[in-house]
């Protein structure tokens, strides 16, 4: 039975192993290509904060449905069967027969005139707005979420490369410095530090692994994208430009483009409707009621008669105990405070939108001072190499040289991630992170 334990025992590797195997298989699979713009078009079919905030206008058109059905007219079909028995209390208690009555009818309502739920509906059909504008708002927040992160990875897989570099240069000068003792120009620590910087090049290396995996991750998780599908980034070239000026007529500019301030005076509006409509309370109302039928003594018996009647109702409010006053108040509270919140909105997008440019200014003459400082350092290391090459001095120089090198390098990275996020808040505080991909053509 040797070939039944083998059997088993290749079995239970599989079982093991299996999950390893086919993670190993998937991990062959061809990478899928993301753009920055698809990334930012992705936003909209696939973030999950987006597809639930579209959610909040679908329930606010459906909230506006069920208060319009108090503008129509309301209809109801009722069928009773009655059977009584019946007695007159007198001197003498007596009691009649049983009898029977059927009455099936139509019953219906409509308010010719009525304030209040006519107010009411119009603030319905603003909250759509309000909530569809809301909708908008979440999606440029998680629109210059992504872009961020997009940028994110970008330098984070440009730090690979910085690192990359940094472990060839290590790798050489420790072959230099071995050639050098070989030569017997150098001695054995100058090795020794060689050694020494390319372990720490390499450590760096290997956890800059991590910090890539992380911001693909959760670059991922923004889009929805499967966790374990390979993804190929395309690099976004921002064009390097000066933001020009700030101007008053771009501040209006941008609150015409904000979805939050497009919102919040959409709100206000909606606040005066509920004022409106909270002081219709004491206005009257005026109701046609009528209803329509046939009675009989028990259904479907041929001996049926019809029945109808028809009334106009007026309604005029006397006394509600102070209830419109309260609600009226209420609402005039709830519109000065949405009055505040808009004037408040106005100074925190102006002043985002000067700070906005002011920092894409900054951050963009950063680059060409990084930029200086790289050569600077390239040229620091090309001197300290001939210096070690000639005998003149020890490694150490090129270590340093190194280090400030890979600083340099690293600096400019991170000056350009710096600018292009610099750029995304712009475009945002000018009210489309979309606005970016104009700026690139």
């Amino acid at each position: 039975m040797d070939w039944l334990n083998w059997i088993m025992r290749m079995l239970r590797i599989i079982s093991l192993g299996g999950f390893g195997l086919l993670s190993g298989l998937f991990s062959l699979a061809e990478p899928v290509t993301l753009t920055f713009e698809e990334a930012l078009k992705r936003v909209e079919s696939t973030n999950l904060t987006v597809l639930i905030s579209r959610e909040s206008v679908t329930q606010a058109i459906e909230n506006a449905a069920q208060t319009r059905s108090n503008l129509l007219p309301n209809i109801t079909l009722n069928a009773t069967q009655r059977r009584n028995l019946s007695a007159s209390v007198g001197a003498n208690v007596v009691v009649s027969g049983i009898t029977n009555r059927f009455d099936a009818q139509l019953n219906g309502r409509f308010d010719l005139l009525n304030p209040t739920n006519i107010a009411r509906y119009q603030a319905a059909k603003m909250a759509i707005m309000v909530a569809t504008l809301g909708e908008a708002q979440v999606r440029q927040s998680i629109m210059a979420t992504v872009a961020s992160t997009y940028f994110v990875h970008l330098r984070n897989l440009e730090r690979i490369t910085v690192l990359d570099d940094n472990i060839s240069r290590a790798q050489r000068l420790r072959q230099l410095a071995q050639n050098q003792l070989n030569a017997g120009v150098a001695t054995q620590i100058d090795v020794t530090r060689a050694d020494s910087q390319l372990a720490v090049a390499q450590q760096a290396r290997l956890q800059q692994d991590t910090v890539v995996q992380s911001s693909e991750l959760q670059l991922k998780q923004l889009l929805s994208l499967d966790m374990g599908q390979p993804l190929q980034f395309v690099p976004v070239a921002v064009r390097r430009t000066a933001p020009g000026i700030y101007t008053s007529g771009e501040a209006e500019m941008a609150f015409d483009r904000r979805a939050e301030m497009q919102s919040a005076r959409s709100e206000l509006e909606q606040n005066k409707l509920e004022v409106k409509a909270a002081r219709f309370g004491r206005l009257p109302s005026l109701a046609l009621i009528g209803n329509y039928g046939y009675a009989t003594a028990t259904v479907f018996d041929g001996n049926d008669a019809k029945v109808w009647s028809g009334s106009l109702a007026m309604s005029v409010p006397v006394f509600d105990g102070l209830r419109t006053k309260s609600l009226t108040n209420y609402a005039l509270s709830r519109r000065r405070a949405q009055e505040l919140r808009v004037h408040d909105l106005e100074n925190q997008i102006s002043a985002e939108l000067r700070l906005a440019r002011q920092d894409a200014t900054s951050r963009l003459a950063q680059i060409s001072v990084a930029e200086k400082g790289l050569a600077l350092a390239s040229e620091e290391l090309e001197l300290a190499q001939k210096r070690f090459e000639q005998g003149v001095a020890d490694n150490r120089e090129i270590i340093e040289a190194q280090a400030r090198l890979s600083d340099a390098s690293d600096n400019l990275v991170e000056a350009v991630y710096r600018y292009n996020v610099s750029r995304v808040e712009l475009a945002r505080a000018r009210g489309d992170v979309r606005f970016i991909l104009t700026e690139n053509t």
